[in-house]
């Protein structure tokens, strides 16, 4: 993986961040090309097939990593309830979901092909087995798993060559630091940390006073209560002063994907959250800067 930042197309259709404004998500993406970037990592269950889709309309321009093993019953939501979910990473599951994400981005090769979370039920052999055939089919480039421990890690690896893990992990949750991201680096696999900005908490846009539409699932989370909202902007002031010229946003992003083998996946619902986010691949923090963020971000106390 060689650009520090990797657009996340989580918000594109909706599901679990609200109403999507599909224009705005096709402008957001332009504005990540314009920048000079490639990588975008996207899901079938985004928006139920409607993120690959619209990521597949710029798929000349993009590197695409998209994911398997999270099956729905249900087309999309019915009646105001959420469709029937279901983790599947048997062999025949992940072989018809590379051929439907095929025609939705209208490739013939995934870049990186990923597990979206392990199944219980399935051994993971058996899922990496399958995806060797793809690869060696030339329909999947490279191999990836997401959410993974390290003896998930350790099993995969004795199967198939495994390029990446994507793990959740911020300045706020860096609970891989005890074990998946040493594992990853000691291993040579990239580490693809997913909400780095905390789904926005640490942009410093999310006000003690915000409230959250139906449909957004940050409604329901405890990191976002207003006491939390407000140890993190009390936080978050401390280190705005740093690079006057950078945004929150970015000098965050810069912290993440300084982490030795770290990209960052951030999302963005319009062409000017993409440009912003993408500014910080300009940012060159020092290592000061860098521990000053450090200490600052890690000193949070939330209340979950």
């Amino acid at each position: 993986m060689t650009e520090p930042l990797i657009f996340g197309a989580w918000a594109i259709g909706g599901w679990f961040w609200g109403d999507c404004d599909l224009d705005a998500s096709r402008a957001a993406l332009r504005a990540w090309v314009d920048a000079g970037l490639s990588w975008v990592d996207t899901a079938p269950i985004y928006g139920f097939g409607v993120s690959e889709e619209v990521v597949g309309e710029l798929r000349d321009h993009l590197k695409i990593a998209t994911k398997c093993g999270l099956v729905w019953q249900d087309a999309a939501p019915r009646r105001g309830r959420e469709p029937r979910v279901r983790k599947d990473l048997s062999p025949a599951s992940v072989k018809a979901e590379c051929e439907a994400s095929l025609r939705r981005l209208g490739v013939e090769r995934i870049d990186l092909y990923q597990c979206h979370w392990p199944d219980p039920d399935t051994p993971v052999e058996d899922t990496m087995g399958a995806l060797l055939e793809l690869k060696e089919q030339g329909k999947i480039d490279a191999i990836g798993v997401s959410n993974f421990d390290v003896e998930l890690l350790e099993r995969a690896c004795a199967v198939a060559p495994i390029f990446s893990n994507q793990p959740r992990y911020s300045a706020l949750d860096r609970g891989i630091e005890a074990d998946v991201l040493p594992w990853c680096r000691e291993h040579g696999l990239a580490t693809l940390a997913y909400s780095p900005l905390e789904q926005g908490l640490l942009t410093g846009a999310v006000s003690a006073d915000r409230v959250f539409p139906k449909g957004d699932t940050r409604r329901r989370l405890p990191r976002f209560s207003v006491e939390n909202r407000r140890r993190v902007a009390a936080a978050l002031d401390r280190i705005g002063g740093l690079r006057p010229q950078a945004t929150l946003a970015q000098l965050v992003l810069a912290w993440t994907a300084a982490q030795p083998g770290v990209c960052a996946i951030v999302g963005a619902r319009s062409a000017a959250q993409a440009a912003e986010n993408a500014g910080a691949t300009r940012l060159l923090l020092e290592p000061e800067e860098l521990g000053v963020i450090d200490r600052i971000l890690r000193s949070v106390e939330l209340v979950i």
